[in-house]
């Protein structure tokens, strides 16, 4: 156990990082099962909506920059 107070502190703050990343890492994970469950039409008009959802993870730090690229190249509707 930490004797410090700052490390009691950083216990703390580990603790509830974990469990809101662990709830959004779980979020964009339903979304994408979701999605790629979608028939071509709803996915047309729901790729939008994915790509921004993508964007925003990436932002947070949720995935990566380059796997977020990658997720929406390969969830492109067919021209």
């Amino acid at each position: 156990m930490p004797q410090h107070k700052s490390c009691k502190k950083r216990l703390k703050t580990d603790a509830k990082r974990r469990d809101r990343n662990r709830a959004a890492r779980s979020t964009l994970r339903g979304a994408l099962r979701k999605f790629r469950e979608m028939s071509a039409e709803d996915r047309s008009a729901a790729y939008n909506g994915m790509q921004s959802t993508l964007d925003k993870a990436a932002s947070k730090g949720l995935i990566s920059k380059n796997r977020a690229s990658r997720l929406k190249a390969r969830l492109t509707p067919a021209a």
